[in-house]
């Protein structure tokens, strides 16, 4: 079996984007992924600016703190004033261009004013209280690499720019199959031998969450023929396939090989906890990546296995992420696997939910993240370990 890193390395070899780049509206980029670097073609902000409310004028004309010096202008934001006259101020506020003939700005709260003259009680350095043009951003910067996902920020940057649309990669399909002929729906009244499709919601929502378009296939029942449909309507469907159960050892888990039949098994069975038969291969030419049937085994992959490559194949470049050191209040003994505990971060360290088991799911809801436990190693309290929190995973 490979480790998980030895994993996740070898699905990104073989990762490169899926979808080509279209023009969004920056109304509709939150979410989406940047296909080119972004590269500022103006200053931001496009000329000196008052920082705030108040005066402008020349340091040099600075009369003193009991001489007045006339008010020959006023400057709101929004407009391109005139020079300002040797020997005088203006009147300017917040975001207003500063006017040609003026290096300094005071505060109101500094001034003594009529509707003629105004007085500086206390004279600022020159330069104070103006905010230079290009001070955020540079014409020529790059100010967003492609693989970025857009966010609140980073929209409220690009609209700084003027840019109306930008070059994003198309959504990525995911089609989504549970395996089972157990499983039904909720809703559905649950006979003898039958549970609910919980894999279903979760990797859905999972997807969704990370920018990604789903498909929904349904549910794939333990028979071959059956599995061969589903596997080659969604490989016509979707960008990538994701599927859950059928890929362990036993009699009736038939997805693996049928997804061997149909194309290749390239992966299968990592050194994790929980989670071991994780299958990697493609359907005719479109990637298929098998998830176990159990549901904190699904999580668990879904998040360090799939995600990685999921992104890579999206174009976004954040797949892998560095956990944060927690101190351990519980102590554990290792397992030959690399394991991920279902935890919960406190404000004087991490608690360990004591069901680990990989049908257990009320651990994943109970805490708000992973412990990362290295093969072999023994979590003694008190220690400093590696948690990824599932704010990291989003």
């Amino acid at each position: 079996m490979l480790g998980v890193d030895q994993a996740v390395s070898a699905l990104l070899e073989q990762a490169r984007p899926l979808v080509q780049a279209e023009a969004v509206p920056l109304t509709g980029a939150l979410g989406r992924i940047l296909a080119e670097d972004i590269v500022a073609a103006i200053d931001v902000p496009p000329a000196d600016n008052s920082a705030m409310d108040g005066y402008a004028f020349q340091h040099d004309d600075w009369p003193g703190e009991a001489a007045a010096l006339p008010l020959s202008l006023r400057i709101p934001a929004g407009i391109d004033p005139e020079p300002l006259p040797a020997g005088t101020a203006a009147r300017i506020f917040t975001g207003a261009h500063i006017p040609p003939g003026a290096d300094t700005v005071v505060m109101q709260e500094h001034c003594t004013a009529s509707a003629r003259d105004v007085v500086i009680g206390r004279c600022p350095d020159r330069g104070a209280n103006i905010r230079p043009r290009g001070q955020d951003i540079t014409a020529g910067d790059r100010v967003m690499r492609a693989g970025r996902r857009f966010d609140a920020q980073g929209l409220g940057l690009l609209a700084s720019l003027g840019l109306a649309e930008v070059p994003a990669y198309r959504r990525l399909r995911v089609a989504v199959i549970s395996n089972g002929s157990e499983l039904i729906e909720p809703g559905e009244i649950a006979a003898a031998g039958q549970i609910y499709n919980s894999n279903r919601y979760m990797l859905a929502g999972l997807l969704g969450d990370w920018g990604f378009e789903v498909q929904d296939m349904g549910i794939a029942p333990d028979e071959p023929a059956a599995i061969g449909e589903l596997l080659q309507s969604a490989a016509s469907a979707a960008d990538v396939i994701v599927s859950s159960g059928g890929v362990s050892v036993g009699e009736e888990d038939h997805i693996k090989n049928v997804v061997a039949d149909l194309g290749a098994i390239d992966l299968w069975k990592v050194a994790i906890k929980p989670g071991k038969p994780f299958a990697f291969g493609r359907v005719s030419e479109t990637p298929f990546i098998g998830l176990p049937g159990n549901p904190s085994s699904v999580l668990v992959t879904a998040l360090i296995m799939a995600r990685p490559y999921l992104f890579a194949c999206q174009g976004r470049d954040d797949g892998r992420v560095i956990p944060v050191k927690k101190v351990a209040k519980f102590a554990l003994a290792g397992s030959p696997r690399q394991t991920y505990l279902r935890a919960k971060s406190t404000p004087d360290g991490v608690e360990c939910h004591p069901r680990q088991s990989s049908g257990v799911l009320m651990s994943a809801v109970w805490g708000d993240g992973l412990v990362v436990q290295a093969p072999g190693q023994d979590i003694e309290k008190g220690e400093e370990i590696d948690f990824l929190p599932y704010a990291f995973l989003a």
